[in-house]
């Protein structure tokens, strides 16, 4: 019952690190992608800023607010607001670990070294689970070894992701002089990131909620309250399912969403509601079947009781039932996320977490059967949540999805060329535009074409080639560079190199897409003899610009990069030029 009354705080700590993190991680995200190394220094100082300034004012709550905390959902019982009182306090003096690690991840993430951030992560987890047995049990510190144990594991989290932030992000400069408040900045980050804390922190206030509620029952609040606690963390396996894959959703919808490509809109939230469903149900079954075993384990650090365990096993069985809504609710919110809403997301949170469930929990309590009824909560919670969201995401749906038309495209032709590296493919498509006598676009007239017809705000050239001479460009970069491609289709006859103009006009009819290719040791040669390379050097780009260009060209169109089936022409560029410009241009005109 200690640890369960203490965990809203442990939540509203994470909560609070999630939503710096999210801001954070959107800014350096879009500073790295501008080039602007000064903003991105800035930015990385004043989330570290920012971590010391909410562990202080927790510091303050632990060293001063923890037993008041711990004595309003107690019910008088002291040994109860003893036990929580201890660990609430050493959570909350020594949260610089929790909260360092949410800054410290966003790090390594904005710069793509996601690797990193989730070895910190497991490392930690592998601590926590190991030194949680041996302080409650081997050592004997009860809840005070529960707590150390947690705080140990954040710890060991934050400084691996330390050291590896500081070994291999080099795009971020760790100066002490960019740690200082930027007022501007600061303002960005909880722009982007507040909505991310709230519903975090509406998790904090729902089991501060529920442990009140709770500890108004006629049952003995020990066993009432733990069940709960124990039920809680084991729901979260369930629940950071259904946002893992909502996260999925957000990152492929809205970059979809950016590209007006409806086709893949539609698929993106058929497939992303199916897969969360089939998740879901697969988690329902496995709690179902293992209920008993789940409480127990969960309940073994709590040295919880039999009674506690039965009472907790009722509760996985019938919560569970929820957790298709649940995951519904969930992916939901993820879709209305991507489409830009910041308030429909709120309001779902709301509803499943507070708006139904305090109401529904507390005629449950007056029943003197509360031990085995209460936990029909939740599901019913979830059930009226995602009954709501349907209408919700219908009403989302028609306002911004169903509006998108078709792109209206001209009969011009455009001939996309794609080609492996060292198939001197750019050389060879100029050569075809000439013979054809239309207009020829590598990247650079691309972004040439953008700046002449004013297609692109800014003119700095890091930036310029940041969203347009790069293939690690952004997503938004690659909707910026898919709107230009689809203006110089428009515009007139043309012949396209690269940036995936094959997929992004796929609906043009008069498109003729060419793939080149060649084994890798002609490949090779002909590198050396354009850039004067060595063999392992002209390899190893080689493989660096293919993998580049597989991995830019998956992200826009969903299809593997050189599949011979999604061209017209696949041509072996060992012939030669002069007869691979003689195919194409005779396929042309005929």
């Amino acid at each position: 019952q200690a640890l369960t009354i203490a965990f809203p705080i442990q939540i509203l700590i994470i909560a609070v690190g999630v939503g710096t993190g999210v801001g954070l991680n959107a800014l350096l995200s879009k500073s790295l992608g501008e080039k602007d190394n000064e903003k991105v220094n800035k930015v990385a100082g004043n989330g570290i800023f920012l971590s010391i300034c909410i562990f202080l004012v927790f510091l303050i709550f632990g060293l001063f607010g923890s037993e008041w905390f711990i004595s309003l959902f107690a019910g008088g019982n002291q040994e109860v607001i003893e036990m929580g009182t201890i660990y609430l306090k050493i959570c909350s003096c020594f949260s610089l670990g929790a909260i360092g690690y949410a800054v410290y991840e966003r790090f390594l993430q904005s710069t793509g070294r996601t690797m990193y951030s989730t070895i910190a992560q497991i490392s930690g987890a592998l601590v926590n689970i190991i030194f949680d047995y041996i302080f409650i049990f081997p050592l004997n510190m009860g809840v005070a070894g529960a707590a150390w144990a947690t705080v140990l594991g954040q710890f060991v989290s934050l400084f691996m992701a330390m050291i590896f932030h500081y070994k291999v992000n080099k795009e971020i400069n760790g100066n002490l002089k960019y740690i200082k408040p930027n007022w501007e900045l600061i303002k960005g980050i909880y722009n982007i990131g507040i909505s991310a804390a709230i519903m975090q922190g509406l998790l904090a206030v729902m089991m501060a909620g529920m442990n009140a509620i709770l500890g108004i029952a006629r049952v003995d609040q020990t066993i009432l309250v733990g069940s709960f606690g124990i039920y809680y963390k084991i729901q979260q396996i369930a629940l950071f399912s259904a946002f893992g894959l909502s996260n999925t959703i957000i990152s492929i919808l809205s970059f979809n969403y950016g590209m007006k490509d409806k086709e893949r809109i539609d698929d993106c939230i058929k497939y992303g509601l199916i897969d969360t469903f089939i998740v879901s149900l697969i988690i329902t079954i496995v709690f179902e079947i293992l209920a008993r075993p789940l409480a127990s384990l969960f309940g073994l650090a709590g040295g919880s009781t039999a009674e506690i365990i039965d009472v907790c096993i009722v509760a996985i069985r019938i919560a569970s039932i929820g957790y298709v809504f649940m995951g519904f609710s969930v992916a939901v919110q993820g879709i209305l996320q991507a489409l830009g809403y910041a308030l429909r997301p709120l309001l779902i949170s709301l509803l499943r977490l507070v708006i139904f469930v305090f109401p529904i929990a507390y005629i449950f309590v007056l029943s003197d059967n509360v031990s085995n009824i209460v936990w029909w909560t939740f599901p019913i919670a979830e059930i009226l949540t995602a009954i709501i969201s349907i209408f919700i995401l219908k009403s989302s749906y028609y306002a911004k999805i169903a509006v998108i038309k078709a792109p209206v495209l001209s009969k011009n032709l455009v001939i996309a060329v794609s080609r492996e590296h060292g198939t001197n493919g750019k050389e060879i498509a100029r050569r075809v535009a000439e013979e054809l006598g239309i207009k020829f676009y590598a990247k650079e007239e691309i972004k040439q074409f953008a700046i002449d017809n004013s297609l692109v705000e800014e003119t700095d050239e890091e930036i310029l080639y940041s969203e347009f001479l790069s293939l690690d460009a952004s997503k938004e970069a690659m909707v910026k560079q898919a709107k230009v491609i689809k203006e110089i289709a428009n515009e007139g006859n043309c012949v396209i190199v690269g940036r995936a103009a094959d997929y992004i006009l796929k609906d043009n009819p008069n498109l003729i897409k060419v793939f080149l290719y060649a084994p890798l040791d002609y490949r090779i040669n002909k590198i050396k003899e354009i850039y004067k390379d060595n063999d392992e050097e002209a390899k190893k780009y080689a493989m660096k610009s293919d993998k580049a260009r597989a991995t830019y060209y998956e992200i826009i169109s969903n299809q593997v990069w050189g599949n011979k089936e999604n061209y017209d022409l696949c041509i072996d560029c060992q012939i030669g030029n002069e007869k691979i410009v003689k195919i194409i241009c005779d396929y042309v005109r005929r």
